[in-house]
């Protein structure tokens, strides 16, 4: 059976409403599909922080995470995030189990760049527990919290660890966030997209801002994969039922 890996964040995390549409829309999906759910969660990491009176920088869209942070930070996404998420798949009738990358050997993490404290990259692993539950009809529910060979953990951009998941399960990718996709200058939905056309779109300004960044991480997701990852929205959950026909989705970036 088909895989499909769906990551989220962001406003995502802290809309309840429009979670529960998205985790419905996965129970149907899952008669078709195989579906694991990756989050992140930067909106809850800064409220966290910011009540704890502590300071956090961003250096090319990756959080700095001193060592003192990580305990709050991995509270924050494998805890409250992941269990708010599990709570609402409960909600809509699904069977989810909450994980991390660290669990089951799913993905081997090392520190990117020690300037950046306790971010984070993972490779591959083992498959064998998510296709386990997945087989199971369980909906794998994975915070982007990972852990290197010493058992340290380690913040991972989430767009990261869904592209590795996806590598993992040899799944389809889409990226959702705020937006049905990538618009054209009249804002009109872009349906296809490949790394000439987003340089293109970028140096005229059509791509911009949050945009850019969304779209790259599509791109390197789609190199990374080999095949193409779809960019779309949370906010129309009910429009990804479009895969079981293989319809279009937001997107689709190229590799």
């Amino acid at each position: 059976m088909q895989t499909l890996v769906i990551k989220v964040g962001g406003a995502f995390m802290q809309a309840d409403e429009l979670a529960l549409d998205l985790l419905q829309t996965i129970k149907v999906l899952q008669q078709s599909l195989c579906v694991v759910l990756v989050h992140g969660g930067g909106p809850m990491v800064e409220d966290l922080l910011s009540a704890l009176q502590l300071t956090s920088q961003k250096v090319n869209g990756l959080r700095v995470t001193p060592p003192e942070h990580m305990a709050y930070i991995a509270g924050a996404l494998a805890g409250t995030a992941n269990k708010q998420l599990c709570g609402l798949a409960i909600r809509a009738g699904l069977n989810p189990v909450g994980l991390s990358l660290a669990d089951g050997n799913m993905c081997q993490g090392q520190v990117l760049n020690p300037a950046l404290g306790r971010v984070g990259s993972v490779v591959a692993g083992d498959p064998n527990l998510l296709k386990l539950l997945v087989s199971n009809d369980m909906l794998p529910i994975v915070s982007s919290i990972g852990a290197d060979a010493q058992g340290l953990l380690l913040n991972v951009n989430a767009d990261q660890a869904a592209t590795v998941i996806a590598q993992l399960l040899n799944a389809e990718l889409i990226l959702l966030s705020d937006v049905p996709g990538v618009l054209d200058a009249n804002k009109v939905l872009l349906p296809h997209l490949d790394s000439h056309h987003i340089k293109q779109l970028i140096a005229s300004g059509v791509i911009r801002d949050g945009m850019i960044v969304k779209v790259e991480a599509a791109l390197a997701a789609a190199q990374s994969l080999g095949r193409s990852v779809t960019i779309a929205s949370w906010k129309s959950a009910p429009k990804l039922l479009g895969f079981l026909n293989n319809e279009a989705v937001g997107t689709q970036i190229a590799p």
